[in-house]
């Protein structure tokens, strides 16, 4: 499907079709992602499910990835 490109206030925009949003039960917010020169919207359904798993945990893994470079932090 193309769609154009629209000024939306000082940013640019895509307007997505209300029967796409119907098809995917009406999402109200998105994960956007750039990949291989893509843009991605993952649905957020519910943007805590798992969260009481993750802290009843009895391995007690971390809910963020602990791999982070705490010293690059700042640069970001």
């Amino acid at each position: 499907m193309k769609v154009p490109l629209i000024d939306i206030g000082t940013s640019r925009g895509i307007r997505i079709p209300s029967t796409v949003l119907k098809d995917l039960d009406r999402p109200n917010s998105f994960d956007l992602k750039v990949e291989n020169n893509r843009i991605i919207l993952d649905i957020i359904k519910k943007p805590r499910v798992g969260w009481s798993d993750k802290f009843n945990d009895s391995n007690n893994n971390l809910l963020i990835d602990d791999s982070l470079d705490l010293e690059k932090w700042d640069e970001l």
